[in-house]
């Protein structure tokens, strides 16, 4: 039976953490299209407290949530458990996006695995809604390993390649929604913030 949560407590939390990956689901306020992302990497995710949780952004060739979020906020996160024991567990809320120049994103930085080279932003969620559901049509899997691609992509990416994917497939949603901003920060400069406060 589906169940409503009054927090995100430490067995919801403990669930969470197990999961290799999870969904994102965003939609603009007026038509347009409906946009649900998958996420890798465990070291992205992090819950800040029983109703914030937040996420380590990455580029991508599109940015469908951060317009989606500048739009309206809307966001749902979704866990679908692979394993043995079949459970969704959905976050509702509202999503913000922190950029890599605030100064914000320093003090959340530290809850994530920052060796990603391609970070974007952190998607902070306030949570309003906490609901899991069976899931009993989802098939068991067993997880092989995290993929590396988007890591070792970003790697070979020079400043001036993130500088046209800001200025292009990264300043708008498909919808033609706005997303990046011109100034943008680069992925190099958030490594070298992250190196001169050590």
């Amino acid at each position: 039976m589906a169940k409503v949560f009054d927090r995100i407590d430490d067995k919801l939390r403990a669930f969470i953490a197990d999961q290799p990956m999870y969904f994102v689901g965003t939609a603009p306020s007026a038509g347009g299209h409906i946009n649900v992302s998958p996420k890798g990497y465990r070291d992205t995710f992090a819950v800040l407290d029983d109703h914030t949780v937040a996420y380590l952004d990455l580029f991508g060739s599109g940015s469908e949530t951060i317009a989606h979020l500048r739009d309206n906020g809307r966001i749902t996160v979704m866990f679908c458990s692979f394993s043995r024991v079949a459970r969704i567990l959905r976050l509702l809320g509202t999503g913000r996006v922190v950029r890599p120049d605030s100064p914000e994103f320093d003090t959340l930085r530290a809850r994530f695995g920052t060796e990603h080279p391609g970070i974007r932003a952190v998607i902070v969620v306030s949570v309003d809604r906490i609901a899991d559901s069976c899931g009993w049509s989802v098939p068991r899997m067993d997880l092989v390993e995290e993929r590396s691609i988007l890591d070792e992509a970003h790697t070979r990416r020079t400043d001036d390649d993130f500088a046209r994917r800001i200025a292009g497939d990264n300043s708008a949603s498909i919808d033609g929604l706005p997303a990046l901003e011109p100034d943008h920060p680069l992925p190099s400069t958030v490594r070298a913030t992250r190196e001169s406060a050590r």
